[in-house]
């Protein structure tokens, strides 16, 4: 067995320790989702924590880790007859991104709960994991559908399996820890809420700090077992004073004071709903249990909010998560009152014995949206033959996005396979049930008659006496559901200056990070190829991450010819690529241009050429048309006619407009049913 990096020698990242201890201390906190860019211990330090966690106590024999001070009355395994139980150290499970729901929460054997009549559970990692840590890796790519399952668990503290009718129910008290990084995609806003705490976590741009990583690093891979042996006294002493904040918790006196504060700062950050109260609570208990105290302080409070609301604060997903300490100065000052403590108290001068200290995000704020969108000057429309007037073949500065609306639903025809979302139809895990099929391995959702149904016409034969159905696993048939999945959305945005007009390319961005938004709801993946000058370019590769596409966007430059032939050219490869890595999941092709392609041969000819490549592989697509002024030429209609797409104003996208209703976009699908 490897030995693990020791939690002691993480250097830096001070909060991400900081916030693990808490939860160690106090699980009730309810776990800690980390943020951040790859290679900054995050998985280092989760994993280091287990070796801190005092040892428990255990019923011997009993797969989900009873206390046998405490047994739990509904344990499949019970009832325990009272024992002594086994020492064991804590576990820390990792679920892994692509496991199953049976693998997280259990298997139950509906065949012998049908014949026999007897609960046959198999217990999952969420069993597992009781009263120790449960470790997700990479949260934000696990499906949506376990991670409620997760994150429900983690609330109520126990695990219910729930099949046809046959329920088994069982203890899952964890340490819930999330690690993620947001380019490869977010949290919905729901589930963020649901952990106790989140940190920030970046690699230190300090020369020294990042020697001192790398010269601990190496001498760890030389020689695990002797580098942790020179850090055992430190890790003892932290795993004492676990144990003592612990037994110090129940202590701990959360005075009037210090809990007006925690309501006005929550009050006065306008989170949703009232779990950030709580967790605040908790969480500045916590915090003085750790201090070794038996009184909240303000302090406690101050830290409390630096950890528990910066992920609660974003208003939309393309939101920064953040907190603007010198409002939460103020709050605190202006609510202090009486904290329980004395005013001469001088605060903790280390919450952390490896010098943590305060901490928590500064403030992450975007540009102010009130400055001007810049200062050059508004370039003329493009003449009626396609080409540019003079001046508007060079380049110009990005232009802000106007603001978002709610678009129609574009959606692929057919019925797919790929990952559940929220956009086209597609046989799913979860959904309503639309028919049977016999199972393919482990039965999963029992069709309950149409598996009656096989098994009647054999009872005779299979001597059946009494009133109990006789049922062979032939007979076993799987409901089939339908429900929504998520596609790849990509972008193929006209940056040419035919579109460079700035009140024109403003609606133009307004309208794409509005079609971001709606991807994001429905968890789509996108990807974005823009086209201006002489080339196309892939801005974005698909990706789960809406709102770096969002940041793309906002920085894209305008200007140069309409090369519509090459941006159709490059988005066709990049669907060929992304279908050799997911091929259940079906693309849906948004063009946005007014239609007109200059530069080259035969530039129109060529976009044409390029269109029909998309309607000869069934890819479903629909143009937004962005041609405006009293001439209307009526390009982006005809390129919509040469993809097999659908063509749409910019009008038309919204959701209240009255041009049409809810749209299912052209094309059929290689994939389709």
């Amino acid at each position: 067995m490897s030995t693990p990096f020791p939690f002691t020698a993480v250097v830096g990242q001070d909060d991400l320790r900081l916030a693990l201890l808490l939860n160690a201390v106090s699980p009730a906190v309810g776990g800690v989702l980390v943020r951040g860019e790859k290679g900054t211990a995050k998985s280092t330090a989760v994993r280091a924590l287990s070796a801190l966690l005092p040892e428990v106590a255990v019923v011997p024999g009993c797969r989900f880790s009873c206390d046998p001070a405490a047994a739990d009355p509904a344990c499949p395994d019970g009832p325990h007859e009272a024992a002594t139980g086994t020492q064991r150290p804590a576990r820390m499970v990792e679920l892994p991104v692509g496991a199953s729901e049976d693998r997280l929460v259990g298997a139950l054997d509906i065949e012998r709960a049908l014949a026999e009549g007897v609960k046959a559970f198999e217990p999952g990692l969420l069993a597992d994991a009781h009263r120790g840590i449960l470790y997700v890796d990479e949260v934000n790519l696990l499906h949506d559908h376990l991670v409620d399952l997760l994150l429900d668990a983690a609330a109520m503290g126990a695990s219910y399996v729930e099949r046809e009718g046959v329920s088994v129910r069982h203890a899952a008290r964890f340490l819930l820890v999330g690690t993620m990084n947001p380019e490869e995609g977010e949290l919905r806003p729901q589930l963020l809420d649901r952990f106790g705490l989140t940190v920030e976590v970046a690699a230190s741009r300090e020369p020294d700090q990042r020697v001192e990583v790398v010269r601990r690093r190496l001498a760890h891979d030389d020689d695990p077992a002797g580098f942790a042996a020179r850090w055992a006294d430190e890790e003892a002493a932290v795993r004492a004073r676990i144990v003592a904040a612990r037994a110090l918790l129940p202590s701990v006196r959360l005075a009037d004071g210090p809990l007006r504060q925690i309501a006005a700062t929550c009050a006065a950050f306008e989170v949703d709903g009232m779990r950030a109260d709580i967790v605040m609570a908790r969480t500045a208990t916590a915090l003085a249990a750790w201090a070794g105290r038996t009184e909240v302080l303000a302090e406690d409070v101050r830290q409390a909010a630096l950890l528990a609301l910066p992920h609660r604060r974003r208003r939309n997903p393309f939101d920064a998560p953040g907190i603007d300490e010198d409002k939460l100065d103020e709050t605190l000052e202006e609510f202090g009152g009486s904290d329980g403590g004395s005013e001469d108290d001088e605060p903790d001068p280390d919450p952390d014995p490896n010098g943590p200290g305060g901490g928590g995000q500064p403030p992450q704020d975007g540009p102010d949206d009130g400055s001007p969108a810049g200062d050059v000057p508004a370039q003329g429309e493009p003449s009626e033959n396609g080409q540019a007037p003079a001046g508007q073949g060079g380049e110009q500065s990005p232009v802000r996005a106007a603001e978002p609306f709610r678009t129609k639903v574009l959606s692929v025809p057919g019925l797919g396979e790929g990952a559940a979302g929220r956009r086209s139809r597609a046989r799913t895990e979860h959904g309503r049930t639309t028919g049977s099929r016999r199972p393919n391995g482990t039965l999963t959702k029992l069709h309950l008659a149409a598996t009656v149904q096989a098994a009647a016409p054999h009872q005779l034969a299979r001597g059946r006496s009494g009133r109990g159905l006789v049922v062979r696993r032939d007979d076993l048939r799987q409901a089939t559901r339908e429900g929504r999945e998520g596609n790849l959305v990509l972008f193929v945005v006209d940056a040419s200056g035919s579109m460079a007009a700035r009140q024109r390319m403003g609606a133009v961005k307004g309208a794409v990070l509005s079609l971001l938004l709606d991807a994001y709801q429905r968890r789509d993946k996108v990807g974005l190829v823009t086209f201006r000058g002489k080339e196309a370019q892939v801005a974005l590769p698909p990706t789960s991450s809406v709102d770096a596409a969002a940041a793309r966007l906002e920085s894209l430059p305008t200007g140069g010819r309409t090369p519509l032939a090459a941006g159709l050219l490059r988005a066709h490869e990049v669907l060929r690529v992304e279908r050799l890595r997911d091929a259940a999941r079906r693309p849906l092709v948004v063009v946005v241009t007014d239609g007109r392609a200059t530069g080259g041969a035969e530039p129109v000819a060529m976009a044409g050429r390029a269109a029909r490549l998309f309607a000869a592989d069934g890819v479903a697509s629909v143009v937004v048309d962005c041609e405006t002024g009293p001439v209307r030429l009526g390009l982006a209609g005809r390129l919509a006619g040469e993809l097999g797409g659908t063509p749409v104003t910019l009008d038309e996208l919204r959701a209240d407009s009255i041009a049409g209703l809810v749209r299912d976009v052209q094309g059929t699908s290689r994939r389709a049913a």
